[in-house]
């Protein structure tokens, strides 16, 4: 299966889970809205002052200038309305209060004469100058976001401002991670001569440290067609996403699929023809859907980058989605056809032509995950292709922010 025929079949299977909660916005960050947010007043509320000076009507300067002005109040922002203004008077006003009846510009005050309890202005403000208007920002009850948005700082911003105090969001999602391998130890433990560190424990774990997703199990698999079959059962019972690493290839050790059938588990794809992470596989286990990653590192995150985040943005309803780019390759590429190849690249800039750059290791190691710190996202190799040159024009896709 090729990766995009992959992620039609999780759009078309895939649907968004049940259950939303009201919370205040200063928790909302990172949740996925259930109902759009509209304006509750327009914004700004009233006409504004944009900068400190000296407001005043510009239809009251009459004739040639310079014209001198009295000074008939001081409003700061935040203050009730000054009486209105009558003709040639000025009130001294502040960044953001409310410009006062009778008065239509804002004189900066760098560009007036202050004597005493008058000013002198030299030339004539065309009208609007320096205010705010009211509305010019939003009306009230326009659509500031729509539903499936997720909530990060700049959308918290856009909902405050239209007076959202609380957004409907989304429940969290409830995932469970269970890593298969008796050769893992908790990464710096003793090790026996024949173990490893366990790396896809913490690196997955802190992938979906997320605020949309509730992390309900994390657990270590019992390498036994019998064992696996009775964890993954208790982890489909109490999670809308189960995830596994390693044991989803055919081998003799390889128990997670025969636990799957025997639970009853429906498989909707084994297998996609990428390198690395050719394994991973996908399907629901009773009520809860399941996410199979290859055991190696390097696969475990290529792949979670690739599947992982369609399934939850799926589930949680989320509408924006990483998208590819392209790019061109910092240096020449030989390889094997045959699969897509997924590389960690590094974008370091742009060429003459102002095409973004990217540069990355001469191969790729399923188990190697050293050079994941530098890089910024997935270039693509397309399957049938053994040489590309430097300069070449690739796929790009940024990692997915937690």
């Amino acid at each position: 299966m090729t990766i995009d025929a992959a992620h039609d079949l999780i759009g078309h299977c895939v649907t968004i889970v049940d259950g939303t909660e009201d919370i205040c916005l200063g928790k909302a960050l990172g949740r996925v809205l259930a109902d759009p947010v509209s304006s509750r007043s327009m914004s700004p509320p009233f006409d504004n002052a944009a900068m400190d000076g000296f407001a005043f009507s510009s239809a009251a300067l009459r004739g040639d200038g310079p014209w001198v002005l009295d000074v008939a109040a001081r409003i700061q922002a935040g203050q009730s309305s000054a009486l209105p203004l009558v003709d040639l008077q000025a009130a001294q006003i502040f960044t953001g209060a409310k410009v006062p009846e009778g008065a239509d510009a804002v004189m900066m005050q760098e560009e007036v004469k202050r004597m005493g309890k008058t000013i002198r202005v030299a030339m004539r403000p065309t009208p609007g100058l320096n205010i705010r208007r009211a509305g010019s920002e939003m009306e009230a009850g326009v659509t500031v976001l729509e539903t499936g948005r997720r909530l990060d700082a700049r959308a918290i911003a856009a909902c405050a401002a239209a007076g959202a105090g609380s957004v409907t969001v989304r429940r969290r999602l409830r995932v469970a991670l269970l890593v298969t391998g008796n050769e893992i130890r908790t990464a710096g433990a003793l090790r026996a001569e024949a173990q490893i560190w366990d790396v896809n424990t913490p690196m997955l774990t802190g992938i979906l440290t997320q605020p949309q997703i509730d992390i309900v199990a994390v657990e270590q698999g019992i390498d036994s067609r019998d064992g696996l079959f009775l964890q993954i059962a208790e982890l489909a019972a109490n999670a809308d996403l189960v995830i596994t690493t390693g044991g989803i290839s055919v081998g003799e050790e390889d128990h997670i699929k025969p636990a799957l059938s025997a639970l009853g588990g429906d498989i909707q794809f084994s297998g996609v023809a990428i390198k690395p992470g050719k394994p991973v596989s996908f399907g629901r286990i009773r009520g809860a859907w399941w996410l199979g990653l290859p055991g190696n590192p390097l696969s475990a995150f290529v792949t979670w980058q690739l599947f992982g985040t369609a399934i939850v943005a799926r589930l949680t309803g989320e509408t924006e989605r990483v998208t590819r780019r392209h790019v061109v390759t910092g240096a020449a590429i030989s390889r094997k056809p045959g699969r897509c190849e997924l590389r960690p690249a590094r974008c370091v800039g742009f060429d003459g032509q102002g095409r973004e750059v990217v540069t990355f290791d001469a191969e790729t190691h399923s188990g190697h995950v050293r050079g994941l710190p530098e890089a910024d996202g997935l270039i693509f190799l397309p399957a049938d292709c053994d040489f590309l040159p430097e300069g070449a024009l690739v796929e790009f896709q940024p990692f997915c922010p937690n």
